[in-house]
C-alpha cells in the first residue's frame, strides 16, 4: 500500500476515534447534549476539570459534579436521565443505575444488570394522557359552571344590596311609627291617670264625672239581687273623715232610710243624694278592684281600654323594629364577607354540605361553621368561619374555621378546608392529621382556575 494512502487512513481513524457522537452517551437529556460533543477532551459542567473524552462513562468519577458519569453509578452526586419515550422523562440518582431494580419505564437504567425490565412507557403514557384529558374536560366544564355561578353571584349580590336598602327604609318608617305610638301611649296613660284621680276624689265628684245612679247602685249591690243591704253598705261605704272605720249597723240603717234594705228607686232619692254631696260618707277607695267604683266607671273603662290598645300597638311596632334591625345587622355581616373577586362564592352562603366518615357525620356550612355529629347524637363544633388562608397566587384556595369547642389536650378545635376544582359542589374528604386539627377537601366549580399551558406527555422519538 502506498505510504501516502496509509497516512490518510491513519488520520481518518484518529479523527473518527476522537469524535464521540453525543447520541451514544447514556443518561443525558437533549438539553445537555451540547456538553458532550467534545472530540478529544471533556470539560466538567461545573468547569472544575478537563479530562480526556474517553473517560466519560468509564465507571470512574473524575468530576466533582458527577457530570462525566451520567450513565453509570460511579459518582455519588450524579444523575441519570430516563428518556421514557411515550411517557414523562425524569432524573434518578445515578446510584440506582444497574442496581437490579427497574426505575425508568423504558428500562434504560438497567442496561448492564441481571434485571429483565419491560418498556412500559407507552402504557403509562396512555393512562396518563387519558387522565389528563379527563382532568381537562372536568376543568372546561367546571369553568363553564363557574361562569354561571359568577353571573348568579353578581345578581345575588345586587339582590342582597337591594334587600338591605329596603330593610333600611322599613326601619326608618318603623322609627317614625315608633315615636308616634310612644306619644299616643303616653297620652292614653295620662288620660287614664287623670280619670282615676278624678274618680278617687270622692263622691262629691260623682255628678261632675257623670256617674249614673244605676252604675253606683250596681256597685253597692254586691250580690246583684236588686237591693242594697246593711252588710253591703258596711262593706262599701265609709265615713269621709275616717275611711278605715267600719260603719255601725245603726249608721248603715240610717243611710238606708231606716230600713235594712233598699231598692234602686228608694236609693235614687236617699243614699244617692248623700253620696253625691260627699260631706259625710263616701264609697270606699278600692283602687280599681273588681266591683269597685273605679272598675265600674264607663269613662275609666274607656280610658283603660285605650291605654291597653296603645300599649299593644306600641309593643307590636317595637318588636317589628327590633326584628328589622336584627335582619339588617345579619345582612350587613353577610355582605361584609369576602366572596371572591366576582362574588363567585356567594352562592355557598346559607348552604351546608355533609359527609359521613365511619361513625361521624361532618357538616360544612361555608362562611358559618363546621360541626361533627356522632351516631349517639352528640354535636361538636370544629370551628367557626375565620378567613381565607390560600396562597398569594390563589387566595381563595383555602378556608380557615377556628375557635371550635375546646380540645381535651388544650386549645380549641379548628378546620382547614381546601377547595378543589370539580363539576359538583360537595364535601369529598375529612381527615384529622393531628389531634383536634381537621382538614377537609371541598370540591366546587368556583375553585376551577384557567390553565395557560397544560404540561403534556413526552412523546418525542
Amino acid at each position: 500500500m502506498p505510504s501516502d494512502m496509509r497516512f490518510h487512513i491513519i488520520i481518518a481513524a484518529v479523527f473518527w476515534c476522537g469524535f464521540v457522537d453525543s447520541r451514544k452517551i447514556r443518561g443525558i437529556s437533549s438539553s445537555y447534549k451540547r456538553f458532550y460533543r467534545e472530540r478529544k477532551s471533556f470539560l466538567c459542567i461545573d468547569g472544575s476539570k478537563i479530562i480526556p473524552f474517553e473517560q466519560v462513562n468509564d465507571d470512574y468519577c473524575d468530576c466533582e459534579d458527577g457530570s462525566d458519569e451520567p450513565g453509570t453509578s460511579a459518582c455519588p452526586r450524579g444523575r441519570f436521565y430516563c428518556t421514557n419515550l411515550g411517557f414523562r422523562p425524569h432524573y434518578i440518582p445515578s446510584s440506582r443505575v444497574n442496581d437490579g431494580i427497574c426505575d425508568c419505564c423504558d428500562a434504560s437504567d438497567e442496561y448492564n444488570s441481571h434485571a429483565h425490565c419491560q418498556n412500559t412507557c407507552w402504557n403509562l403514557g396512555q393512562r396518563e394522557r387519558a387522565y389528563v384529558e379527563g382532568q381537562m374536560r372536568t376543568l372546561d366544564e367546571g369553568l363553564q359552571l363557574k361562569q354561571q355561578l359568577i353571573e348568579e353571584g353578581v345578581l345575588l349580590w345586587r339582590e342582597k344590596q337591594a334587600q338591605l336598602r329596603e330593610l333600611q327604609q322599613v326601619a326608618e318608617d318603623l322609627q317614625i311609627k315608633l315615636e308616634e305610638h310612644r306619644r299616643k301611649k303616653h297620652e292614653a296613660d295620662r288620660l287614664k291617670e287623670q280619670t282615676i284621680k278624678a274618680l278617687e276624689a270622692g263622691g262629691s265628684n260623682l255628678r261632675r264625672q257623670n256617674r249614673t245612679v244605676s252604675s253606683t247602685f250596681k256597685l253597692l249591690d254586691s250580690n246583684k239581687d236588686g237591693s242594697i243591704t246593711v252588710d253591703e253598705v258596711q262593706a262599701k261605704v265609709a265615713l269621709v273623715h275616717d275611711e278605715e272605720q267600719v260603719l255601725s249597723e245603726d249608721e248603715a240603717v240610717a243611710l238606708l232610710g231606716g230600713g235594712h234594705q233598699m231598692d234602686l228607686t228608694k236609693f235614687q232619692y236617699t243614699l244617692w243624694d248623700i253620696l253625691t254631696k260627699g260631706d259625710s260618707v263616701k264609697i270606699k277607695d278600692t283602687h280599681g278592684a273588681p266591683g269597685s267604683l273605679v272598675g265600674e266607671d264607663p269613662h275609666l273603662k274607656a280610658a283603660d281600654t285605650a291605654a291597653e290598645w296603645e300599649a299593644t300597638n306600641l309593643k307590636k311596632v317595637e318588636e317589628a323594629y327590633e326584628t328589622v334591625n336584627m335582619e339588617i345587622s345579619d345582612l350587613r355581616k353577610k355582605l361584609a364577607i369576602d366572596y371572591g373577586t366576582d362574588w363567585e362564592f356567594l352562592f355557598l352562603n346559607s348552604q351546608c354540605y355533609k359527609l359521613k366518615v365511619y361513625e361521624y357525620t361532618y357538616t360544612l356550612c361555608p362562611f358559618n361553621q363546621v360541626t361533627q355529629n356522632s351516631t349517639a347524637g352528640t354535636e361538636v363544633s370544629l370551628g367557626r368561619w375565620g378567613m381565607w388562608v390560600g396562597t398569594p397566587k390563589n387566595q381563595y384556595s383555602q378556608m380557615e374555621y377556628e375557635n371550635g369547642e375546646p380540645c381535651w389536650q388544650g386549645g380549641s378545635r379548628s378546620t382547614t378546608v381546601t377547595l378543589t376544582c370539580g363539576t359538583e359542589t360537595a364535601l369529598r374528604s375529612v381527615k384529622e392529621p393531628s389531634k383536634c386539627q381537621y382538614i377537609m377537601d371541598f370540591q366546587t366549580p368556583v375553585a376551577c382556575q384557567p390553565v395557560l399551558k397544560q404540561r403534556g406527555i413526552h412523546s418525542e422519538l
